[in-house]
């Protein structure tokens, strides 16, 4: 029992303490890569009824100004609560926001740019009128070039290099292999994970050419449990399917991030279990102030998981009580004690460092 009590005592501490230690931001800029977990607008500028988006109510009910930003919560999702940890004011803006404004440093990109669109992957093929990784770096090139016209090659490459680099993305790439094939051999889903892994290497070796050296993973959750696999369960439970495909994307990167770290000359980097922390939410929910880790806040069918959040969907009262958000997304409650974790959590949390030890290692 002692042992289980560990995880939960850690999370607690992280929350309590890591949001004071933040004071003036611990580095240059924080660039932002994945899927709906960390995009705070940028589909909101993207054309087509296929577009993922939260720009509508009920999201953005929590956020400081009571209005949707584009987020798929309630309030701030894990990417600002990192921002925050990591002493800046707010977490960097989309891309697509401010693409076109060139008038300080902020829209210069050189505090940060978010490139993350919800519905996106590893893969190219995932998604629908989306940016996917891929594109997310060309667009990053695009900043990294306008950075080295305006303050030189040479102070572009310091402050890059000093720079974090986030990367969340990976749960979208396993829910379109799972809809296509519910009932994988072992050696598809081998395949499948192999091949996700080399193109997330591939990404990641090219945002290294870019200037990049600090790398901060998010991992993916046990997305088999989010209330939408739950709603096509016959008895509700998880998805054992995707989540043991997570496990195996997870392992993968991991694998590829200490490989990439011994071959390339100053690559630092941290991966974040969001896995790790979601299990120890559900595993002992009271202890962390939750009381509803299956069924989400803000939806409608069984376990609210059948549809997403809109201005029509059924909407709880007590959203800190709540895991999950939306069909598959977490709650800001959640996002909160979840980057605190992975910023300045134990190993559980975050290896083989944490997020507060990548951004302090000035080497």
């Amino acid at each position: 029992m002692a042992g289980q009590m560990l995880p939960v005592i850690a999370l607690v501490a992280v929350a309590v303490f890591a949001m004071a230690a933040a004071a003036a931001a611990k580095v240059p800029a924080m660039y932002v890569f994945g899927d709906s977990t960390a995009d705070v607008g940028n589909n909101n500028y993207l054309a087509g009824a296929a577009v993922p988006r939260a720009n509508f109510p009920h999201n953005g009910i929590d956020f400081p100004t009571s209005r949707p930003t584009g987020r798929f919560s309630n309030g701030y999702n894990g990417v600002d609560f990192l921002a925050l940890n990591m002493g800046f004011r707010r977490s960097p803006p989309p891309f697509l926001a401010v693409a076109n404004k060139t008038s300080n440093p902020l829209f210069r990109g050189l505090q940060g740019t978010n490139f993350a669109s919800a519905g996106s992957g590893i893969l190219d093929s995932t998604g629908q009128s989306i940016i996917p990784m891929s594109k997310q770096v060309e667009q990053f090139a695009t900043v990294q070039r306008n950075i080295s016209a305006r303050i030189s090659p040479q102070a572009a490459d310091s402050v890059l290099s000093r720079s974090l680099f986030l990367i969340s993305t990976g749960g979208n790439d396993i829910f379109a292999f799972f809809s296509a094939n519910s009932t994988p051999s072992s050696a598809e889903m081998q395949r499948f994970v192999d091949n996700l892994v080399s193109l997330y290497t591939n990404h990641v070796k090219d945002l290294y050419v870019l200037g990049a050296r600090k790398f901060a993973v998010i991992d993916v959750p046990p997305i088999g449990c989010c209330p939408y696999p739950r709603s096509l369960h016959p008895l509700g439970a998880c998805i054992d399917v995707l989540n043991e495909l997570a496990r195996g994307l997870n392992k993968g990167v991991k694998d590829a991030m200490h490989g990439l770290s011994v071959s390339f000359n100053g690559l630092k980097y941290s991966i974040g279990s969001s896995h790790a922390v979601v299990q120890s939410i559900m595993k002992h929910p009271q202890r962390l102030g939750f009381k509803e880790v299956t069924t989400a806040c803000c939806g409608s069918g069984k376990f609210n998981g059948e549809s997403g959040c809109t201005p029509n969907a059924t909407l709880c009262d007590n959203r800190h009580d709540y895991l999950f958000w939306d069909l598959l997304h977490p709650t800001h409650a959640t996002s909160k004690i979840a980057a605190a974790a992975i910023y300045n959590g134990p190993l559980r949390f975050a290896a083989p460092i944490n997020f507060k030890q990548l951004v302090d290692d000035q080497h």
